[in-house]
């Protein structure tokens, strides 16, 4: 039996992992702002499923939720960031609510939680965090700026920390889902629309473009999660969904291939050797 830490449990891909978490008889320290919603699960797992109240954008209270769990449970062995959500806009339809309220949500707080478990983590010999990450941090779509902005600098946080405490026999692994049929995009905020935008303006998202399962993303979330790191495992980075492998392939194959045609370019910035 493993014991959990998540973040966002109440709903949507948190709720999922809770719940198959239980089912497979592992214990779960589940935070969310409304702990009510998880009263259900509480009454039929009982001390499988440890809840408390917690808003992720209120770093003191996540600290001290983090330090009751490890007090409470023990060790702790998987940690996994999952809080988020989305706002729909273009950049200068954002008001500056959105960005505060957005970056503290999908990234700040990522920080702070990662800040906040790697003391316990340490002290108990290893573990591993799972930040929930998206197709989103390689590839853009219009009129979301912000989420993607959050996810990009979400994967270069956790991707430097994954050096930092590998040491400690601490390791990451970033789930990256492509469209999931959840909640995320009902429960998404839209900016007020600009004239200017017009073009960006209408439906968001149609549900035949969500391809992936809630269930199936989160049991493979749950199969990341509980694997060995390459090369005998997964990789750092598991894409789960056939949109997210395709979409992410061909944006890094772009990358990579506008890098390598800039080889001479790029060498013009170099110190020039001094004549001999």
């Amino acid at each position: 039996m493993k014991t959990w830490f998540v973040t966002g449990a109440s709903r949507g891909l948190g709720r999922e992992l809770t719940e198959q978490l239980l089912a497979r008889g592992d214990r779960v320290a589940a935070t969310a702002r409304r702990p009510e919603q998880l009263d259900d699960l509480r009454a039929a797992h009982g001390d499988r499923l440890w809840v408390r109240a917690l808003d992720v954008t209120d770093t003191a209270a996540q600290r001290a939720v983090v330090d009751a769990a490890f007090a409470e449970l023990g060790r702790i062995d998987v940690v996994v960031a999952n809080a988020g959500f989305g706002v729909f806009g273009a950049a200068e339809e954002l008001e500056d609510a959105d960005v505060d309220a957005l970056l503290a949500t999908n990234l700040t707080a990522v920080v702070q939680l990662t800040r906040a478990v790697l003391p316990h983590l340490r002290a108990q010999g290893g573990g591993r965090l799972v930040p929930v990450s998206s197709m989103g941090a390689h590839v853009t779509f219009p009129a979301f700026s912000l989420y993607h902005a959050s996810k990009w600098g979400l994967e270069g946080f956790a991707e430097t920390v994954a050096a930092e405490v590998a040491p400690f026999g601490i390791d990451v692994v970033l789930p990256e889902p492509g469209m999931i049929r959840t909640t995320f995009f009902d429960a998404a905020g839209h900016a007020a629309e600009h004239p200017a935008y017009e073009h960006l303006h209408g439906p968001r998202v149609a549900v035949e473009d969500m391809t992936g399962d809630q269930a199936r993303t989160v049991a493979g979330m749950i199969r990341a999660a509980d694997a060995p790191l390459a090369p005998t495992g997964v990789p750092r980075r598991v894409l789960l969904g056939s949109d997210a492998q395709a979409l992410v392939s061909a944006s890094q194959r772009r990358r990579l291939d506008e890098a390598e045609e800039q080889v001479a370019s790029a060498a013009e910035a170099d110190v020039v050797p001094a004549a001999c």
